[in-house]
């Protein structure tokens, strides 16, 4: 059973038919339109079982084994007992699953009767919020499915207000985008993150104005829109140079992050990129090996960039 099915229009049967596969995120996100409250609390327990996995399976690995039993066999068996251990204990009432529920239900504008959380006991349900400094707009609680199928990476160094008030500003822009193209939100709101220092760096035109252009895209011999010519920084054989050149220009944002999604769907030069969305590294080395910055470091800055709005973005979920 995949998770697309979970959020068609059957329910699951039974709690024991829920499988524990990331890899049936993509088609969670492709029946999204079909939810229903029913669909939606199946789909939570996949979530949650999911979750449960990953973490019997840290257990195992932090637990010294003796060696003398252990081969593939046991492995195996080890591994299947523990799917079903997390299908067994998911989908509990006030549990992680109602969590999620709660959350696709208000993405999807659903209704969920009868839910657990909200009732007398919801004092110690109530999301996690972050620090004040962190929160300067609710909209960077919107998560999307892309969100809650990501397990990001704890920044190093707290996010900064600075971060907080970009991914804010630009994130209902990228849910958008995120719609109508597949390429997750955060994803998105990482690299445009990166490529302007979290807004503080963004390309201008010659008289001053804001090129919009968030993703540092340049303007080759077949763009026919507005350009912006600036000074930046190339590598050459690793070697960091400065050089002129032409950037796109756009009307919004809005515009810079379609060309952007645009660019990633249907150049065959990010096809492997494109294909590798259920993992942040696997993305941002996809883009590096495709060439899509000069910067030898580019994947690890990048990787840390999405990470960050990954974190802030789950930190401030909000009703």
């Amino acid at each position: 059973m995949s998770y697309g099915s979970a959020l068609g229009s059957t329910p699951i049967s039974s709690a024991q038919d829920l499988v524990a596969d990331a890899r049936s995120l993509s088609a969670l996100k492709a029946g999204a339109d079909k939810a229903t409250p029913d669909t939606i609390r199946e789909t939570a327990k996949q979530f949650e079982s999911l979750f449960m996995r990953e973490l019997l399976k840290s257990m195992r690995e932090a637990t010294m084994k003796s060696g003398m039993l252990d081969n593939a066999g046991s492995d195996l068996g080890t591994d299947l007992f523990d799917q079903q251990m997390s299908v067994s204990m998911s989908g509990q009432p006030g549990g992680l699953s109602d969590l999620i529920a709660q959350q696709l239900s208000r993405q999807m504008g659903v209704e969920m009767p009868g839910s657990t959380v909200g009732m007398a006991n919801s004092s110690s349900l109530q999301p996690v919020k972050a620090p004040d400094t962190l929160t300067p707009k609710s909209s960077v609680g919107k998560l999307t499915a892309s969100d809650m199928a990501l397990t990001p990476v704890a920044p190093k160094k707290a996010p900064t207000s600075t971060q907080a008030d970009f991914v804010s500003k630009h994130t209902d822009a990228a849910n958008k985008i995120e719609k109508a193209t597949g390429i997750p939100a955060s994803f998105m709101l990482g690299q445009a993150g990166h490529e302007t220092g979290w807004g503080k760096h963004q390309i201008k035109n010659k008289d001053g104005s804001n090129s919009f252009n968030l993703f540092g895209i340049k303007a080759g011999s077949s763009w026919t829109g507005k350009v912006a010519e600036i000074t930046t920084t190339e590598y050459v054989n690793g070697v960091a140079q400065k050089k002129v050149a032409k950037f796109r220009a756009y009307d919004s944002f809005e515009d810079s992050f379609k060309d952007y999604a645009r660019l990633i769907s249907d150049s065959p030069r990010y096809a492997k990129a494109r294909q590798q969305t259920q993992s942040v590294t696997a993305f941002a080395t996809g883009l590096q090996k495709a060439g899509y910055a000069t910067d030898p470091e580019y994947a690890a800055k990048l990787s840390r960039a999405i990470n960050t709005t990954l974190h802030l973005r789950r930190a401030q979920v909000q009703a």
